[in-house]
């Protein structure tokens, strides 16, 4: 709305041509979801339902009573400031509602007297992702680019979207299972969020810099770097209040909504791999442990049994850590990983 107003009344008011900078937008848009997150969530906390603890989570106690499903109050948030702030295309407000409709979804699950089976919760996960996956697709050929490689592949329709289907709702279920200690999931999302952003706005939605790089450029690059930066601002407001030891949780409307977008943002980067590489603690957290259970349930093969998962809980009840002890060395893992891999990715063509 605002880069509307610039580009029309620019002619009238000079001053008004900031509105047109993607620089001043992308900035103004994570001062306003940091800003409001951090002033309504306490005020609105009241009024969430209170969390009913996970069964057979370590620690699973500490969480019950508290308020949750903050995501509603975060995404929302999220989604109507970028309404407002964002230059946006049709796909990118297509899957701003996609997000508003997952954060929905892990809502009322989170309010439910009773919780949503897996099985209703992974469908409707599905549906979700096989919608985002046909709208980033656009019924067209897609390029991806492979890792140290200049070859980029083409793609067509149906198996890019039945693959981009698969990521997000990996990425949606992995963000979810990882929800279980304080400030651990919405850190990971935000260090991944922060990597997809730079990627996206610095590097492929920059011209010069994606052909210097031999990289293929993303025309709107800029404006997916922007929801990527402004969800970082939406969760470090969040993040305030769900540090250790936290007076609330996000519950499924926010790891679902903040999955959601992670695997968007991963299929707009046009290389799926760059999943295993901004958000490789996650997958291994909590993805891991979503194979060991379709594996055992489906396919009766065990795998990993000594290990318990999400893998936060074994090193929580089989080795002993704190919760402050697994938040800052997975996200120091992960800081680790991203800083080497996504230079490499970038660079090693």
């Amino acid at each position: 709305m605002l880069y509307w107003i610039g580009s029309y009344f620019e002619s009238f008011f000079g001053p008004l041509r900031l509105l047109t900078s993607h620089l001043f937008l992308g900035g103004l848009s994570v001062i306003l979801c940091w800003s409001l997150t951090y002033l309504l969530l306490p005020r609105l906390a009241a009024k969430l339902p209170r969390d009913r603890g996970r069964q057979h989570a370590v620690q699973s106690a500490a969480a019950a009573g508290k308020p949750t499903g903050a995501g509603v109050i975060f995404i929302s948030i999220f989604t109507l400031v970028e309404l407002i702030v964002l230059p946006a295309t049709l796909q990118s407000l297509m899957i701003i509602c996609l997000t508003f409709f997952a954060m929905l979804s892990g809502w009322l699950d989170d309010k439910a007297v009773h919780s949503w089976s897996e099985y209703k919760k992974g469908l409707i996960d599905l549906i979700l992702a096989a919608v985002a996956a046909t709208v980033l697709c656009q019924g067209q050929a897609a390029e991806v680019w492979l890792p140290f490689t200049k070859t980029t592949l083409t793609v067509p329709p149906p198996v890019f979207i039945a693959f981009g289907t698969l990521l997000i709702w990996t990425a949606i279920n992995s963000t979810n299972c990882t929800d279980g200690v304080d400030g651990l999931s919405g850190t990971l999302c935000a260090i991944a969020f922060t990597s997809l952003g730079g990627l996206l706005y610095f590097v492929l939605g920059h011209k010069e810099i994606s052909t210097y790089l031999l990289l293929p450029h993303v025309q709107d690059g800029a404006v997916w770097g922007i929801m990527a930066f402004s969800m970082v601002g939406t969760i470090m407001g969040y993040l305030w209040y769900n540090a250790n030891p936290s007076s609330l949780l996000m519950g499924d409307a926010g790891s679902r909504a903040l999955g959601f977008l992670l695997g968007v943002f991963v299929i707009k980067s046009g290389n799926p791999f760059t999943i295993f590489i901004v958000s490789a603690v996650l997958l291994v957290n909590g993805g891991t442990g979503l194979v060991k259970v379709a594996l055992l349930r489906f396919f009766k093969i065990g795998i990993f049994r000594t290990v318990r998962f999400p893998l936060h809980d074994h090193v929580r009840h089989n080795k002993g850590w704190s919760n402050t002890q697994v938040l800052v060395r997975f996200a120091l893992v992960q800081v680790m990983i991203t800083m080497v891999m996504l230079v490499l990715l970038i660079k090693v063509r």
